[in-house]
């Protein structure tokens, strides 16, 4: 039912630093007699899962909510997802997460996704706001089964930007590997480190953004849905593309103001759904809280 471990990962011995979390969220979903039901749950702190009522209409709906308010360098986040043959279900962050200034060690946030045949998941984020100094490395492994459907998606803000803060100095690394049928099909990783200041000011690069976010759709029709999510994406004062490698439409966009580019996302996400799934054109409530 959760995304498959490998030998080699289950008998890693992880060290962290004295005071550091290891939290766990692992979700499944299974679909009998017409109904996507709850068929699995482990929680571990500071990750908590609830189960806010969906809208009329809409999917059911899972909360991932971190209890400690944020990630300190040593802490780690594990986040299991998957949705049995037939089953449709969406899991969201309950608020943005924020990662705080490290004196040095990494924190690590490991997603596994696993999506059966004939199945359709949203894994909605919220923002992840990067401190001054902070060390992130997020790794998401996704496993998407033919006839399977996957909407997915991660937003990064640089900096506390009510405070006037930007980043300049730690680590980011943001990691995707997408697989169908067991084989890779595309991998993308976001690596910057140090002088982060410098490539966020490049004109060739982030020209300056301080958000960024990214959502992926995986399935079997991908290709087809390539010109609605380039008009889902345009915004205006956003930089924005969208581009279809094999079985995996990828939507990226950069801005100035985290919360335009928030927007941007909202309505790209809304439509998506729509189009591809029948669903209805919003999000759950806790988006907008």
């Amino acid at each position: 039912m959760y995304a498959a471990t490998s030998p080699s990962k289950a008998t890693k011995v992880l060290r962290f630093p004295a005071n550091a979390v290891h939290g766990v969220a692992r979700i499944g979903y299974a679909h009998n007699h017409g109904t996507t039901r709850l068929a699995g749950l482990e929680q571990r702190s500071p990750l908590r899962v609830l189960f806010p009522n969906p809208a009329t209409g809409d999917l059911p709906l899972a909360a991932i909510v971190n209890t400690s308010g944020g990630i300190v360098g040593g802490d780690r986040l594990d986040i299991c997802l998957s949705v049995a043959e037939g089953g449709s279900a969406l899991v969201a962050a309950q608020a943005a997460e924020k990662v705080y200034r490290s004196t040095g060690a990494d924190c690590r946030i490991e997603v596994d996704i696993e999506v059966a045949p004939g199945a359709w998941l949203e894994s909605l984020p919220q923002e992840t706001i990067l401190f001054e100094g902070a060390r992130l490395r997020r790794r998401s492994r996704i496993e998407v089964a033919p006839a399977g459907r996957l909407l997915a998606g991660e937003i990064l803000v640089f900096g506390r930007v009510a405070s006037g803060e930007r980043l300049t100095r730690g680590l980011v690394r943001d990691a995707w590997e997408v697989c169908r049928d067991g084989r890779l099909v595309w991998a993308d990783a976001l690596h910057m480190e140090d002088d982060i200041a410098a490539v966020l000011a490049a004109p060739a690069a982030f020209a300056d953004a301080r958000a960024y976010a990214t959502a992926i759709f995986v399935a079997d029709d991908a290709a087809s849905r390539l010109n609605a999510a380039r008009e889902f994406a345009m915004r205006d004062g956003i930089r924005c593309g969208a581009t279809c490698i094999g079985d995996v439409l990828i939507a990226r966009w950069l801005g100035p103001d985290p919360l335009e580019v928030r927007a941007a996302f909202e309505d790209y996400w809304t439509g998506m759904r729509q189009l591809t799934a029948g669903l209805p054109a919003a999000l759950p409530r806790l988006w907008h809280i």
